[in-house]
């Protein structure tokens, strides 16, 4: 077995616990904090919970910080995303705070470091067996899509580089995209579509 198999295998999933043990215990005075500030400004809950599809489709909890209102209609529908997305929000997404919250999914086994970002559920009856590809690994907190564009790229493009990813995961490839994907949010690149889309666009399909 080359060294590429053995981290594959064993270092990619042992870095991830340490790592992210270690990322928690130093980061839980910003977790507070801004735990504590989506409290005030949003309201309660602060973490928001959605179902995805990790590692051979097996459905798991992913956790994030609340960005946005529960602001519905008359009929008692979500009004849009764009509508219910705050300032401050679009804050804790430009600086991938709300984020955070995933290190417990990485500490758990749902997620790793790096990897195919985790998308909705209902994403999955729509894949072909190329992107389908993308939920061999542990569905990651970055990835290549992401510092390769983000959410300013198409859906063809992001499952691509999925894919390629999947291809060519070693050490130091996923070295490389962490360094990347710091320098993507300090300079809060690829946050959105465009500047008339609040969120990512969904997928449709092919």
């Amino acid at each position: 077995m080359n060294n590429k198999s053995l981290y594959q295998k064993w270092g990619k999933r042992t870095l991830d616990i340490c790592l992210s043990a270690i990322a928690l215990i130093l980061l839980s005075p910003v977790l507070l904090f801004v735990a504590l500030l989506v409290k005030f400004k949003l309201g309660s809950p602060v973490i928001f919970k959605q179902e995805r599809p990790g590692k051979d489709e097996v459905i798991f909890s992913m956790y994030k910080f609340r960005t946005m209102t529960d602001e519905k209609d008359e009929s008692g529908n979500y009004l849009p995303d764009d509508v219910r997305l705050t300032k401050f929000g679009q804050l804790l997404r430009a600086t991938s705070l709300d984020e955070l919250p995933e290190l417990w999914n990485i500490l758990k086994g749902d997620m790793s470091f790096v990897g195919p970002r985790p998308l909705l559920v209902e994403y999955l009856p729509l894949y072909n067996e190329e992107q389908r590809r993308r939920h061999s690994v542990r569905p990651g907190l970055t990835g290549l899509a992401q510092v390769k564009g983000r959410n300013a790229i198409s859906w063809d493009e992001k499952f691509a580089y999925d894919v390629g990813y999947i291809n060519k995961i070693s050490f130091k490839l996923d070295v490389i995209i962490i360094l990347y994907t710091v320098k993507k949010v300090v300079k809060r690149e690829g946050i959105a579509q465009s500047d008339v889309i609040a969120t990512t666009e969904k997928f449709k399909g092919n």
